[in-house]
């Protein structure tokens, strides 16, 4: 039996509402309105059929509010006294995580909402569980909505890699390279080799002698250690001075130490580091490059190995491991995707490497 097809509109903005009202629409099926204040839109939503729309978060007056749950629509209100919105209808940028920087990064909403994670944590309150799923419902939601016209390739290393490092160039030419063959950059989106690949991206447009001046102002705070203000500071600087797209950013608050590098467009910031690991790397269909890291970029390397492994020829995606030396020497990682790796299809997907250039050649 088939199911009958329900057109699916998503409205998160008031403007989005009255265009939508403006070409006609006489019914809300298929609605799913989030965080938007409608307390002056009450006699036009009376006017409309409510069955089957959902309403997240948004601002209604008792009137709206009862005609559409009496109508046969499900309102979930917003959820008070949490640092941020639950419903979110679109993904964080830097200005916002960091407002308010200048009084001090515990001021910002990326401090305060980390503050309230490991407070409720501690509590073990199922409230934080809740408002926890609903944010993280609706920023993988707003994820599916970035353009997807080109190939996402992600970069991942360690977070540890101090700007003015060579590792830390290194990162930057790549994300530089990868966006410039017309590929989305895509990381974890800390500091260190995170932050430096989403600035290559930001870069792309600009020559050599930008990157070099950009890499040595950068190279003046090379460490959010001991203060993250000045650290993302020197960011919001640069990124002021030279605007770029610098890709995707998919950080975690389970990671309150590393405060999000400012240099991805669109950071898609998750309380769930178990989500966010698998969104970010079953994103990365381009392929994924691992540069220099530690426990974090050693798991995000077997958790993106599995699908391979198990995978047949048609569903592999290029595995590249930068650094022979750290992957077969200092973590030996490489000898063990070998044998993981023989007689399978996975063979041709995973690669060793030790530059960037070739890093770059195999996923573009």
């Amino acid at each position: 039996m088939t199911l009958p097809s329900i057109p699916h509109v998503d409205i998160e903005s008031l403007e989005q509402f009255d265009r939508v009202l403006a070409a006609g629409a006489t019914t809300m099926t298929g609605w799913r309105v989030q965080s938007v204040d409608l307390t002056r839109r009450t006699a036009e939503l009376l006017g409309l059929n409510p069955a089957g729309a959902v309403f997240l978060g948004c601002v209604l007056e008792d009137k709206a509010d009862l005609w559409v749950r009496d109508g046969g629509g499900l309102v979930f209100p917003a959820i008070p006294a949490l640092p941020f919105d639950a419903y979110r209808g679109r993904l964080y940028d830097a200005d916002e995580l960091y407002a308010g920087l200048e009084r001090g990064y515990d001021a910002t909403p990326d401090a305060l909402i980390y503050a309230w994670s490991r407070q409720h944590d501690e509590k073990g309150d199922t409230s934080r569980t809740l408002a926890a799923a609903l944010h993280d419902h609706a920023i993988a939601d707003a994820l599916t909505e970035l353009p997807d016209d080109k190939p996402w390739v992600g970069v991942m290393g360690g977070h540890g890699v101090l700007r003015g490092d060579a590792n830390y160039r290194a990162a930057v030419l790549l994300g530089r390279t990868l966006a410039r063959r017309d590929r989305m950059v895509v990381t974890g989106g800390g500091p260190g080799a995170m932050e430096a690949a989403n600035l290559g991206a930001s870069l792309a447009s600009y020559d050599d002698g930008v990157v070099d001046r950009v890499l040595a102002e950068l190279a003046a705070v090379p460490s959010f250690r001991p203060s993250i203000a000045t650290w993302a500071g020197a960011g919001l600087d640069v990124r002021r001075e030279f605007p770029g797209d610098g890709g995707v950013s998919i950080p975690t608050w389970f990671y309150g130490h590393e405060p999000p590098n400012v240099f991805a467009s669109a950071i898609a910031k998750y309380f769930s580091n178990a989500q966010r690991e698998d969104v970010l790397l079953s994103r990365a269909r381009g392929g994924i490059v691992y540069l220099p890291g530690a426990a974090g970029t050693v798991q995000e390397v077997f958790q993106a190995v599995t699908p391979n492994y198990y995978g047949d020829a048609a569903t592999q995606i290029p595995l590249i491991l930068v650094d022979i030396n750290h992957w077969t020497t200092t973590l030996p990682v490489w000898p063990l995707l070998q044998s993981l790796s023989a007689n399978r299809p996975m063979t041709h997907s995973v690669h060793l490497v030790n530059t960037i250039e070739e890093a770059a050649q195999l996923v573009s």
